[in-house]
């Protein structure tokens, strides 16, 4: 997308906005009673937690390794989420924050479009990070996408159309 098709998205996002806290008898909703006020916990992410999702965890399936400063995290939560929302069946979308843990990483829910769950590293983030891949330079947004076959894509940043397409065949 070009510089200028980001600013009139964001101009027009903004927009939506500011019209709707006119509306709002307490002006915007905080960001608890957004979509995400279902997500009251958030999971401990260590380092046999990936195994385990891999092995048995929900399929299709999205994993956004974040962090709180991510810039482009949110942009690739709503591809995602339209993604999702187009294919008509549950697919689990998780973030995994790899800089707050416990319960702070709730205070990030509101930057994570149809986000269904919400993980927190839980002990030594270098190690956890080559569990679950050994050639992750620890940039983020790192997706990755799980198929209904159990077929694995990574990315680092936001995928591509064929990726997404894919993902949810």
């Amino acid at each position: 997308m070009t510089s200028l098709g980001k600013f009139r998205r964001h101009a027009l996002l903004m927009a939506t906005l500011l019209s709707a806290s006119l509306y709002m008898p307490n002006g915007l909703a905080a960001p608890e009673e957004h979509a995400h006020g279902a997500i009251k916990t958030v999971v401990d992410f260590d380092a046999t937690t990936w195994k385990q999702l891999q092995a048995k965890g929900a399929r299709p399936a999205a994993y956004v390794f974040t962090n709180s400063f991510c810039a482009t995290c949110p942009e690739v939560f709503e591809l995602l989420h339209q993604t999702v929302q187009g294919a008509g069946q549950p697919v689990e979308l998780a973030a995994i924050l790899m800089d707050v843990r416990g319960e702070r990483a709730l205070a990030h829910a509101h930057h994570y479009v149809g986000v269904t769950t919400i993980y927190a590293f839980d002990g030594f983030e270098p190690a956890i990070r080559q569990v679950v891949d050994p050639k992750w330079r620890n940039i983020t947004p790192y997706v990755v996408l799980v198929g209904r076959n159990g077929k694995q894509q990574r990315v680092t940043g936001q995928p591509t159309a064929a990726q997404l397409k894919a993902w949810l065949l």
